[in-house]
Order: C-alpha cells, then sequence, then structure tokens
C-alpha cells in the first residue's frame, strides 16, 4: 500500500474468514432507495398513460411532466421486471462508412418527406416533411401535408429561411418533386442546351443553394434516422394530448405548447394571463407562422 492511499479505509469488514469480504452496507437499504409505492406508480404510468413510450422517452417524460427523477436505467429495469417489453427491438448497427458532416451549421441542410399514419391508425395516412441540419443533427423545420408535394417542401423552405437562413447546399433524395427524372426534353430545353427545374429546384437555384444528391435511403441515413425518431416519439406525444390533426394542442406549465421540436410561447390574454393546463386552438399558416386565436395571437 502506497503512503497516498494507507489512510483509505477498506469498505470491507474487519477479521478473516468469508466474513471478511463482506461490505458493510450488506443487508441494508441503499441511502438512494426509492419507496416502493414510487416503483408501483411508475409502472401504473407506463402501463395506463405512457403505453406508446420507449424506456428513454419515458424516463424523460416522468422528470418533464411528472417531476419525477429517476434515471433511464432504474426505469428499465423496474419495466422489465413487472414484465414490461421494451417498445421495439433493438438491432445491432450494421457497419458503414458515414459520410463525414459539414464542419459547422448551415453548410448542409437535409429534408425528406416521411409518410406514415401520423394521428393514429384509425386516420388517413399523411406525409411529415422535415428538414435537419447536417453538422449538428438539428432539427430545422417539419410542416404535415396530406401528401409528399412541391408546396410542403416550399412551407417548409420558407420555415427554415425565416428561423435559420439561407443554408449553402441541400441533400435530397431523387423524388420528381425535387429534380426531373424523366427522358422528355421540350422544344424549349433543346434549344436552351439543358432541361428546366421542378418548380422547387428553380427556387433554389434563385437562392443560390446547391442541391446534392443521394442515390440510396443508406445515404440520407441523417433524416432517415430522424423520420425513425419522429415515427417513435412525436406521435407517442401527439396520442397522449389526444392530437388527431395539426389543429389540437394543449398548453404546457410554462405557457407554452410544444409539437415535436417546435414550442410555441403563448403571451397573456386580455383577459387570461396564463393558459397553463388549458386547450387551444393552434394553426399554422402557409408562410410559417402559427398563430394561437385565443390569446394574443402569438406567432411564431
Amino acid at each position: 500500500m502506497s503512503p497516498s492511499t494507507a489512510k483509505l479505509k477498506c469498505p470491507l469488514r474487519k477479521g478473516g474468514g468469508p466474513e471478511g469480504l463482506a461490505h458493510k452496507g450488506r443487508g441494508r437499504k441503499a441511502h438512494n432507495a426509492f419507496d416502493p409505492s414510487v416503483r408501483e406508480f411508475v409502472i401504473k404510468l407506463r402501463q395506463e398513460h405512457y403505453s406508446k413510450f420507449n424506456d428513454s422517452h419515458f424516463a424523460e417524460m416522468l422528470k418533464e411532466r411528472e417531476g419525477m427523477q429517476i434515471s433511464r436505467e432504474t426505469v428499465r429495469r423496474w419495466l422489465r421486471e413487472a414484465g414490461i417489453r421494451p417498445k421495439r427491438r433493438r438491432r445491432s448497427p450494421r457497419h458503414r462508412s458515414p459520410r463525414p458532416r459539414r464542419p459547422q451549421m448551415g453548410l448542409m441542410m437535409q429534408w425528406d418527406g416521411s409518410p406514415h399514419k401520423w394521428f393514429g391508425p384509425q386516420r388517413p395516412s399523411c406525409s411529415l416533411i422535415h428538414a435537419t441540419d447536417d453538422a449538428t443533427g438539428h432539427v430545422l423545420g417539419m410542416v404535415f401535408r396530406p401528401t409528399e408535394d412541391a408546396i410542403g417542401y416550399l412551407e417548409l423552405l420558407d420555415m427554415v429561411l425565416r428561423r435559420h437562413g439561407i443554408p449553402a447546399s441541400v441533400y435530397q433524395d431523387r423524388h420528381s418533386i425535387l429534380q426531373r427524372n424523366d427522358n422528355h426534353w421540350s422544344h424549349e430545353e433543346e434549344l436552351a442546351g439543358s432541361r428546366f427545374p421542378t418548380h422547387v429546384g428553380r427556387v433554389l437555384e434563385e437562392l443560390g443553394i446547391k442541391t446534392l444528391t443521394a442515390y440510396s435511403a443508406q445515404a440520407k441515413g441523417r433524416i432517415e434516422r430522424q423520420g425513425g425518431t419522429f415515427q417513435d416519439r412525436l406521435i407517442a406525444e401527439m396520442a397522449l394530448e389526444g392530437i388527431t390533426d395539426m389543429d389540437k394542442a394543449t398548453v404546457a406549465n410554462d405557457n407554452t405548447i410544444r409539437l415535436g421540436g417546435l414550442t410555441i410561447d403563448i403571451p397573456p390574454g386580455p383577459n387570461q394571463r396564463s393558459y397553463a393546463k388549458r386547450r387551444v386552438l393552434a394553426r399554422q399558416h402557409l408562410d410559417g407562422a402559427w398563430t394561437v386565436p385565443n390569446s394574443s395571437q402569438s406567432t411564431v
């Protein structure tokens, strides 16, 4: 034993034999152990209110909505011991050589459309068109549309420009909304010696945004993973709030409403200082702005 550690007390019991290997705290309840009633309450919450949430998301909701600071691993252990299986089985990641991220925010935006039954199995499918920054993975914006269409991409682009400025480039797939995939050349194109872009492509050209094309789902892995995260988390949060379309939202304790990664502050109204826990009507307009008509017209 070195001089620097000579004064450290060993946590093991003194004496020889097997008893000397036993820790002094053996048989005692840990000082940070939770009361069994807390465990039962958490399991009941998971079964009755948070059944659509994965372990990590559920632990986050316990802290955010229930005021309960419990680690993910503790939550996971309690759920497995109670026979509650994980939301989905994790697969071992396949080895791929990822494309290096851009060195700073704003150099590249990725965007994509994700068709899904976003508002529940009884509702028709629609498309979430969303964008992420390549360098940081930060969600730049998202819009719901009945289908993946040019209006949705232009609404999303307008939202990104207003909030974050013009990206230097955009990484996208080969969807016919975004680029020409046909072999037809019009007479005007033959005379010009080049093909005309799609409507979305023309807007990108006029803004000076360079377009880069992904030729496989694996190549645009980051935006694909973001769509999967939204399907896992956004659907669960909207179901928890009873949101079945884009017009419904619930106000949180801090006088804001949240939808996915978007937070909207609601200022005091003429006859109402706080809207916490009340139901309000939130509307998104074609220019990307949001309003809450029954308050003092909060916009974002």
